[in-house]
């Protein structure tokens, strides 16, 4: 089943959504600086792309004192745009029965998309 809701993910604008995620990591990552935060962006894009099948994992060290700073700097940065972005449209497609399934999964896009350092995306 979840890889019936990816292909239609996919179809319907995860890739397209993954991709800007991706690329936008990687023009963070030209700089020395944007490194962490590109990779946070990347990591996002490859959970944007197939999040059926998946759950939010705390790795590593979530509660260190570099991961809390680096979390802050995103959530102001970036994390409350993407966060908005995926609670607009799970709002939108929670509307219709058929759009259930694919809300449920910007919903579980959210908490990364806010603090995405300490997080990560594992198959189940």
């Amino acid at each position: 089943m979840s890889l019936l809701g990816n292909i239609i993910w996919l179809i319907f604008g995860g890739f397209l959504t993954g991709l800007g995620y991706i690329v936008g990591g990687l023009l963070l990552c030209l700089t020395i600086i944007g490194i962490p935060f590109g990779v946070q962006a990347i990591k996002l894009g490859a959970a944007t792309m197939t999040p059926f099948g998946r759950k939010l994992v705390d790795g590593g060290d979530p509660n260190s004192t570099l991961t809390i700073v680096l979390n802050v700097v995103w959530l102001f940065l970036f994390g409350w745009e993407i966060a908005l972005a995926h609670l607009f449209h799970a709002v939108l497609l929670a509307i219709t029965i058929i759009g259930l399934p694919f809300a449920k999964q910007h919903i579980k896009l959210l908490p990364m998309a806010l603090l995405p350092f300490g997080k990560s995306f594992e198959r189940l």
